[in-house]
């Protein structure tokens, strides 16, 4: 069996779709927020492709700058728990009396 060739649609009849082969590279939108407090700030800038890479490394620089003022957490309540804990613990392989 040949379907006849009428059936099948041509190039001309399916319609073109210009968002799949762009003629020059497209932007990219960048949006960033504070946190998730009632009043957050909100920022976005249009980067374009070709200067992507260096934002990226720009921003980079900015999230490790922000990184610094982070304190380390204080751990010496929970290291105290674990001491006491392997005090009350017996040791194993010894029986009570």
């Amino acid at each position: 069996y040949s379907a006849p060739s009428d059936t099948f649609p041509t190039q001309a009849d399916t319609p073109s779709f210009p968002d799949l082969t762009p003629t020059q590279p497209l932007n990219l939108l960048i949006r960033a927020t504070d946190g998730k407090h009632k009043s957050k700030t909100r920022l976005s800038t249009v980067v374009t492709a070709d200067a992507l890479e260096g934002f990226f490394s720009r921003y980079a620089e900015v999230c490790k700058a922000g990184m610094s003022g982070l304190k380390k957490r204080d751990r010496s309540k929970a290291k105290a728990r674990q001491k006491a804990k392997k005090k009350v613990v017996a040791p194993v392989g010894e029986e009570k009396k």
